[in-house]
């Protein structure tokens, strides 16, 4: 069950009309909190973080994205029961669900079989359906966000994913987990509904077998055998393995839909869409797990006379106004909402009865797969894939105008008749990976001994010695494809800052170095080359190929290149010798501070007015520092605590935090890949704590408050 903790200091007591009691959780969006209100209903309240908070074209993203929300009906979905996006820093409320996640019941009860595991299907798929009838991609679909309380599974987290991800202040997990994505995803390609369907399957395959179906010790591992890699599902009984199989498909085109797969797990035909009956018929299978169900024949369940099964309408909400809508748990915060019991029928125009009634006694968890005829389309058959590329009513192509019954538009968005385009995209992937490949091929044959001296690591051990000329980046399609094939790779650092990035004779060291070889080895290198780059060469590095990635405080700029990350939120501070007596920016009014060239001094007499010294460098800054004749040294606060750490003397940063200084990875413009294959490591890094330790190694002598959390990361 969830962990809740206690409120901190800064956090609030009471948001809108519920009171605070501890924290459920924290990520990249903002925080989350267990809250209750007057009724005594339980909330998980997500405070989104500051950083939104000034962006008025979030904001009002954000309203759109809430009213859409609001409009999923509450099928194995959490709904919101407040929102503010006028205060301070918006919040949304939602139901608190007291469950597991499927996570972690599988990785500590073994994989789910028989009815256990068709209920886990019904129910995600029928969550799913909901959500893509509101025009709304989950886009992170994953173990981690399907929780599993008493009355059946809730697929959760999905209610601002998209208008975070528009902004580009999204962390690279809420914008797809590696294992879980999508290839269109991998690719920078659109994404869609399919997309969610793709990572349904694996979800599923997750489930049933109890491993990570794309599982590998590097990111290009992981994404290569998205790409490349067919799963088994022979352990699966039909109709699921035929269904997860197809949603599995690397083509989207080729995907059945959230509507089909329902239907088709039912036992229905998947010619038309999933109506409000099938979708509370979905509901009841997946939460009841007392009676064995029969998957019923086609045409039991239907709707009222004169409403056409595939019209698809999402449902008005319950009467008392409550509407349901997206799970707003956050990365570090799932499985922490709740249903305060199974959803009643629905009311208005869209109930319609359900026939065919489960029969049996039921003892426990089915081993057995589930008895009934399926009278969908054979597995793979035309029929199916007909339906995804020219549905029904109410499953096609959204037209741009809502139903006449007023519910939301279809799943399905205008931009779907680029679905051929699709296919033929994706027919092509293997022949451009072949082109690759000879292209490789070539370059590597040309290649001629050379007697440039580089840092070359092999197993983590670094020396210089004369190597082979590398292989440039623009002769492969992406780094992580060259990394795929070579097991190699080559970054640029820098080499004159202590405890940031040092050459220290035959050797690199420091807090960015360790970065790098972090991300060579989760990308999958097996030989790791670091070349000293001067900031003015970063650009023309990477352009022309000399280096594939460059890891050297590099803040993203407007330049061409393109920027993953960042792996570290810097900031412009100041640096004073402990036990000055000097605590905040305003004691330095009248006292001198070292001017090295750089646009730090300014934004010190922007705040207090200081006597500035004139320094060539940082390393006359620290002289002048020690012996009193300066009071602080302005510059950005990792810098700082890098000369600081390597004194004998103690000194602290300041803690004004002028200015955000975004360090980031440089990659050749254009390399959506390996941008996404970056970030998804440097999220991971900070999620395992790895960068809190590498902080701590190089900066520990250092009275610093380093960043600690994932910053939000840049748009790939």
């Amino acid at each position: 069950m969830p962990q809740i903790s206690p409120l901190v200091a800064g956090d609030p007591t009471e948001l809108g009309s519920f009171r605070l009691s501890g924290r459920v959780g924290e990520g990249g969006q903002g925080i989350v909190y267990l809250g209750v209100d007057d009724k005594g209903e339980r909330a998980a309240i997500k405070l989104l973080h500051v950083k939104f908070s000034g962006d008025t074209i979030a904001r009002s993203r954000f309203a759109r994205e809430l009213k859409a929300a609001q409009r999923v009906a509450s099928f194995c979905t959490a709904r919101v029961m407040e929102a503010d996006l006028d205060g301070d820093t918006p919040y949304i409320a939602s139901e608190y669900i007291d469950g597991r996640p499927l996570r972690e019941i599988v990785e500590t009860d073994g994989p789910l079989t028989g009815t256990v595991l068709d209920r886990l299907a019904i129910g995600t798929a029928t969550a799913l359906t909901a959500i893509h009838h509101a025009s709304i991609v989950h886009r992170d679909f994953k173990p981690d966000n399907v929780l599993i309380a008493a009355d059946g599974p809730r697929v959760v987290d999905f209610g601002i994913a998209r208008i975070i991800d528009s902004t580009g202040t999204i962390t690279s997990r809420a914008i797809g987990t590696p294992a879980y994505m999508a290839p269109e995803q991998i690719a920078g390609d659109d994404i869609g509904p399919y997309t969610d369907v793709f990572s349904w399957g694996a979800t599923i395959a997750f489930a049933a077998t109890g491993q990570v179906v794309f599982e590998g010790k590097s990111i290009a591992t992981v994404l290569n055998r998205i790409l490349n890699h067919e799963v088994d599902v022979s352990m699966l009984d039909e109709p699921l393995r035929g269904v997860v199989r197809e949603a599995l498909a690397k083509s989207p085109a080729e995907r059945p839909s959230a509507d089909q797969i329902l239907l088709r797990l039912l036992g229905q035909s998947s010619s038309v869409g999933a109506s409000t009956a099938v979708l509370t018929k979905g509901v009841q299978v997946a939460g009841d797990d007392t009676t064995p169900f029969i998957r019923v024949s086609a045409g039991s369940i239907t709707d009222q006379p004169g409403r056409k099964t595939g019209a698809s309408p999402v449902p008005s909400p319950p009467q008392g106004g409550a509407t349901a809508a997206g799970q707003t748990g956050g990365s570090g915060a799932q499985g922490h909402h709740r249903t305060t019991g199974t959803p009643g029928p629905m009311t208005g125009p869209a109930q319609a009865p359900v026939t065919g009634p489960a029969t049996g006694p039921a003892t426990g968890p089915a081993t057995g797969p589930a008895t009934g005829p399926a009278t969908g389309p054979p597995t793979g058959s035309a029929a199916g894939r007909t339906a995804m590329t020219a549905p029904a009513a109410g499953v096609g192509q959204h037209s741009g105008t809502a139903p006449p019954d007023g519910g939301a538009p279809p799943p399905y968005p205008a931009a779907e008749p680029i679905v051929p385009e699709r296919r033929r995209r994706a027919k092509v992937w293997p022949a451009l990976l072949v082109a690759v490949a000879l292209i490789a091929a070539a370059a590597i044959a040309l290649v001629t001994d050379g007697g440039l001296e580089r840092l070359t690591f092999f197993g983590g051990t670094g020396q210089v010695e004369p190597t082979r000329e590398p292989e440039p980046a623009t002769s492969f399609a992406t780094v992580v494809d060259k990394v795929a094939r070579t097991g190699k790779i080559v970054i640029g650092v820098k080499g004159d800052l202590p405890g940031v990035g040092l050459q220290n004779g035959n050797a690199f060291q420091g807090f960015e170095i360790d970065i790098a070889q972090r991300l060579a080895t989760e990308l999958g290198a097996r030989q790791t080359e670091l070349i000293w780059v001067a900031r003015e060469e970063r650009d023309d590095a990477l352009a022309d190929g000399r280096v594939d990635l460059v890891v050297a405080t590099y803040s993203i700029d407007k330049s061409e290149t393109r920027f993953a990350g960042p792996y570290y939120l810097a900031h412009q501070d100041l640096l004073v010798r402990a036990g000055s007596g000097i605590e905040k920016i305003a004691d330095l009014k009248g006292r001198r501070i070292c001017a090295p060239d750089n646009s730090s001094v300014g934004k010190v007499q922007d705040r207090v007015a200081v006597e500035p010294v004139a320094a060539s460098d940082y390393a006359v800054c620290m002289d002048m520092l020690r012996s009193g004749k300066v009071d602080a040294v302005p510059g950005d606060d990792l810098i700082l605590a890098g000369f600081a750490a390597r004194e004998n003397l103690r000194y602290k940063i300041l803690g004004a935090k002028l200015t955000n200084e975004r360090y980031a990875v440089g990659i050749r413009s254009g390399d959506v890949r390996t941008c996404r294959a970056v970030q998804a490591v440097i999220a991971d890094l900070y999620a395992k704590g790895a960068v809190e330790q590498l902080l701590t190694r190089h900066f520990s002598k250092v009275a610093f408050d380093a960043e600690l959390k994932v910053p939000a990361m840049e748009t790939c």
